[in-house]
């Protein structure tokens, strides 16, 4: 019987093999970073005002004489979605908020869109092409200090509050249906200690 010589990689072997094991612990990186996220929606957004209670905010209706005081929805939990005529994003949620304003009517859930960076003329205009909510308050934030005491970013961006007055989620970006259903859940569930 012949043995076979002993034959040593080459030093470009070598490098091949490096070079996979490389991208293999790279892949096994990234592969854990996305698992770890599964699940998450990535525009529920993280906020210091989430657990707390909503800031006393007082603002003018859009369509009407006189002013929202949010004092008065206590006991509701409440969606609260700022928007504007000018956001494309705004015009494919719509619907869905509609549809969830009907939907939870009955259950203690209060919407308020919040026309953010707007004029009252567009924005009535918005919503005479798009539709209102039932149960459904529009307001102005004309001075912008509800944006700033709530840190939003742009719109769309929808906040959840439970009967409380509790903030429980905050969302960038266009909510659709799922979104809306499970975030308003949460402000309707008790809180867990």
């Amino acid at each position: 019987m012949i043995d076979a010589p002993d034959v040593e990689p080459t030093q470009k072997e070598s490098k091949v093999w490096l070079y996979f094991l490389v991208i293999g612990i790279a892949a096994v990186i990234v592969g854990g970073v996305f698992y770890s996220r599964f699940g998450e929606d990535p525009r529920m957004v993280d906020s210091p005002l989430i657990g707390e209670p909503l800031p006393a905010l007082t603002l003018e209706y859009l369509e009407q004489e006189g002013s929202l005081d949010f004092a008065d929805l206590k006991g509701q939990a409440l969606v609260i979605n700022f928007w504007a005529s000018w956001c494309f994003p705004c015009r494919a949620e719509h619907p869905a908020l509609n549809a969830a304003s009907a939907s939870y009517e009955d259950e203690g859930v209060h919407f308020v869109g919040i026309s953010y960076q707007d004029r009252r003329d567009p924005a009535v205009a918005f919503l005479d092409e798009f539709g209102r909510g039932t149960n459904y308050s529009y307001v102005m934030d004309t001075d912008s200090r509800t944006i700033i005491e709530l840190g939003v970013f742009g719109v769309p961006e929808t906040y959840f509050v439970d009967k409380d007055g509790i903030i429980r989620g905050r969302h960038q970006g266009a909510v659709d249906p799922a979104v809306l259903a499970e975030n308003i859940e949460e402000a309707l569930s008790p809180l867990t200690p």
